[in-house]
């Protein structure tokens, strides 16, 4: 039906000019004597069947033409294919324009992807690169006598550090799908390195910690999960006031899936935030007033979640706190994972 109102709109001229040779040819029976004899009725009928009869062969024509144009768009038509089509030449000219157009714009679209993936491959070594140091950095520390100024340089190193792993795992997101691996993961050892990875800022700040047996063993991407915790762990310790508790634990939902709880007692985040702290380089009206919010964190985290099947949930409340949740997919979930 759309095609058919597409084809009319396209060929209102043509109908407008049968309407004016119909209005004309009447107009000429009616004044002129000598056709009286002529049945006006029947040459009207008789023109208005052949007209409808030549628009329905046209419709059929070139709605075909249409339809065999549109499937084969992805690629450019030989030779054999463009005369089957059967296109007059103004078609043609019209034809050859849009193929010469989408040939082109397929060409900088390949060089684009190119260049991608070389500047890529360029930021993952500058990124493996500076590693080295901050590791040569972090060995020297530890080996700084005067205690108040190493723990100032260690929590400088570890600001600098997440940044940096921050950046590798956002230029490691685009394909992600080539680089995970499900595997089963006890979630004791994965939130207690990435306590243990956080012990220089929660010392400075007095965060401690309160975590529940996490006996649970999920099937996911260890490397993956782990940088997820560490995402909402270090929001967790960055909102929080001096001297409080983050608390982590786990539960089941009515489906029986595992959810793994972080909740802090910090500034919390306002209802109208709520919808947008997982959209990129957002940083809400907490991350203004703080120099080192960049609102990559949990866009990161959210996006890497989602591809490995993990679902991350918020819920918060301004002075009180916030408590990230986790769920982890059962086990038909995960089969629908890695069939994809």
């Amino acid at each position: 039906m759309k095609l058919l109102l597409l084809f009319i709109r396209e060929r209102f001229a043509w109908v407008g000019f049968f309407i004016f040779i119909m209005v004309l040819l009447n107009m000429l029976f009616s004044l002129d004597v000598g056709l009286n004899d002529i049945s006006i009725w029947y040459v009207n009928v008789s023109l208005l069947v052949s007209f409808v009869l030549f628009l329905a062969w046209r419709y059929v024509i070139e709605v075909g033409k249409l339809k065999d144009f549109l499937g084969n768009m992805d690629s450019r038509l030989d030779d054999a294919h463009k005369s089957s089509l059967s296109l007059s030449p103004f078609q043609e000219v019209y034809f050859r324009k849009i193929e010469d157009v989408f040939h082109e714009k397929n060409m900088d679209l390949n060089q684009a992807k190119v260049q991608l993936q070389e500047y890529s491959d360029e930021l993952l070594a500058w990124v493996h690169e500076v590693k080295a140091p901050l590791t040569a950095i972090n060995l020297m520390v530890e080996h700084v006598e005067d205690l108040p100024t190493r723990r100032k340089l260690e929590n400088e190193w570890l600001r600098l550090h997440l940044l940096v792993d921050q950046q590798l795992h956002q230029t490691r997101l685009a394909s992600i799908e080539k680089d995970n691996y499900l595997t089963e993961i006890e979630l004791k050892s994965v939130v207690y390195k990435e306590i243990r990875g956080m012990q220089a800022w929660c010392i400075e700040k007095g965060i401690g910690f309160e975590v529940n047996d996490l006996t649970e063993t999920v099937m996911t991407d260890g490397k993956w999960l782990a940088f997820i915790v560490r995402q909402i762990l270090s929001n967790a310790i960055k909102y929080s006031p001096a001297n409080s508790e983050v608390t982590i634990f786990t539960e089941l939902d009515p489906t029986n899936a595992i959810l793994l709880h972080i909740k802090d007692v910090g500034i919390g985040i306002p209802l109208e935030d709520l919808p947008r702290i997982f959209q990129k380089s957002y940083t809400g009206t907490a991350g203004r007033e703080s120099s080192q919010s960049t609102g990559m964190g949990l866009y990161l985290a959210y996006n890497v979640a989602r591809k490995i099947g993990i679902r991350i949930y918020v819920q918060s409340t301004v002075g009180e706190g916030s408590l990230f949740t986790l769920r982890f997919p059962l086990q038909n979930e995960y089969v629908k994972l890695t069939g994809r």
